[in-house]
């Protein structure tokens, strides 16, 4: 993936990959080499590298859960000191009409996953969801440190 000029003389890119365990690393890998690109702190980067892995293991994971693999696609835009992760989807929205709340871990008791929603709304500055025509559209918003 190749970093592209936006409108508005915004940098970002975008990524289309099957809904598999194996693309989603594969696309989170790319995402992340185009972003490092741009020479951002390196703790930043890694929470957005755990906040785009988690959103997307969530989409494979429980919104194609059953259904033949569809499709993922995942915009990034930098707007100002705001990143923008976008993720569309065409699986199973939420059932409630919005991202579960998620819960921190209890250290005494590790139960296998259960933890990504609190670890994405720990990490980042603002989630917008939204199913129209069809489709999951997430938009995750994480400002630049300093």
């Amino acid at each position: 993936m190749a970093a592209r000029p936006c409108p508005d003389g915004l940098q970002g890119g975008s990524e289309r990959f099957a809904a598999t365990d194996s693309e989603s690393r594969d696309a989170v890998g790319r995402v992340m080499a185009a972003l490092r690109r741009q020479g951002w702190p390196s703790d930043f980067l890694g929470s957005v590298e755990i906040v785009l892995a988690e959103t997307l293991n969530n989409v494979v994971e429980h919104a194609y859960r059953g259904q033949p693999s569809g499709e993922v696609a995942v915009d990034f835009t930098l707007d100002g000191r705001d990143l923008w992760l976008r993720v569309m989807d065409r699986g199973t929205p939420f059932a409630s009409g919005v991202p579960p709340v998620g819960h921190p871990a209890d250290v005494h008791c590790l139960p296998e996953g259960g933890f990504g929603w609190h670890l994405i709304r720990s990490l980042s500055d603002e989630i917008q969801y939204a199913h129209q025509a069809g489709a999951n559209r997430l938009a995750i918003r994480m400002a630049l440190p300093g």
